[in-house]
């Protein structure tokens, strides 16, 4: 069975194009101005941004077979399976009509990141990674009023954690192959989109 991606990816004729999409995975931690940087990101450099979270989530409302197997899943303090969030986000690549895309969030550890390239055969052209002090995550988090009830010191910190827990070996496995682009992401949004501008122009992008 082919994935949906490479049915997308077959041209008229009925080879498979040999181009594949351009990922970057973007990491941080909660409250490293992630959210902020990709819609800049996508605004000036023309890619699709996809939030694993969000994908998730609209599957949820769908109301599908799948959301529900999703939600019964989270419901029961079980983590999705790899396989569904990397399905979702096939989808997402194959319908967007574009060829490069930020994925948000994902993956979250080691066995999301080696499921990913082994079902989609995409490796990231690289990962952006917003580094941020606890200190000043929390700062960001406690003063944002978006009315998320998991905005409080106790389950900061836990997420914190579990990011540092998860995703430190992520983001060490690509370092180890000159693939990770760190971000000083503590300093004001602009300053730091000023340090993501180079990334991807030192990457050949053109602004749109």
């Amino acid at each position: 069975m082919e994935t949906v991606l490479e049915a997308a990816t077959k041209e008229v004729n009925g080879t498979v194009a040999e181009k594949k999409p351009t990922v970057i995975f973007v990491l941080g931690g909660p409250g490293s101005g992630k959210g902020t940087q990709c819609a800049n990101i996508v605004q000036h450099f023309g890619y699709t941004h996809l939030s694993a979270g969000d994908l998730l989530r609209a599957e949820i409302k769908s109301g599908s077979e799948n959301g529900t197997m999703i939600q019964n899943m989270i419901n029961e303090g079980k983590i999705v399976p790899s396989e569904v969030t990397i399905k979702l986000l096939q989808r997402a690549i194959a319908e967007s009509g574009n060829d490069k895309f930020l994925i948000d969030g994902f993956p979250r550890n080691e066995e999301n990141r080696a499921a990913f390239e082994d079902v989609t055969k995409i490796e990231p052209a690289f990962v952006l990674f917003f580094h941020c002090s606890e200190e000043e995550m929390e700062r960001r988090l406690l003063s944002r009023n978006q009315g998320r009830e998991d905005d409080n010191i106790e389950t900061i910190r836990k997420r914190f954690k579990v990011f540092l827990e998860s995703s430190l070996p992520v983001i060490e496995h690509y370092n180890s192959r000159e693939k990770v682009r760190k971000i000083d992401a503590a300093r004001p949004i602009e300053e730091v989109f000023e340090s993501v501008k180079a990334v991807f122009t030192s990457k050949d992008e053109k602004a749109v």
